[in-house]
């Protein structure tokens, strides 16, 4: 479905975005597996969400590097940040909220009601810690 004023963005190609993200700093920073990226215009829903998986896992691959490392990831070539983990951290929880905002936006204004488990549980940090 396409976003209601953006006729080339759709809430797939935002998904995408997500993965691609993570992919792209992933192999900036080095030091673990990088996921393979996906085309947002043909990516079927299964690939995509096995796809954001990976990522999500690479991505929790390189918060224990930077835990092994003392609290610092590696440097990346290009990065708006500094090295500690909380500011990777910060980094990619702003990120990736703005867009899982834009995602629930676009779900009410399309008229697909997202269950509670899905609103309610973004908020609920308690239960998925222990996930």
């Amino acid at each position: 479905m396409c976003v209601p004023g953006a006729p080339r963005r759709t809430i797939r190609s935002i998904a995408a975005h997500i993965h691609n993200t993570r992919c792209m700093w992933i192999k900036s920073i080095g030091g673990v597996a990088v996921p393979q990226t996906v085309d947002a215009g043909s990516v079927k829903p299964r690939e995509l969400t096995r796809a954001l998986e990976r990522s999500n896992e690479g991505i929790v691959e390189l918060i224990r590097l930077g835990a092994e490392r003392g609290g610092t990831i590696p440097a990346a070539a290009w990065q708006n940040f500094p090295t500690d983990l909380v500011h990777f951290l910060n980094y990619f929880v702003a990120h990736e909220a703005h867009h899982r905002g834009q995602l629930c936006m676009l779900a009410r204004q399309l008229g697909h009601r997202l269950p509670a488990a899905v609103t309610a549980g973004l908020w609920q940090w308690k239960k998925r810690s222990r996930e």
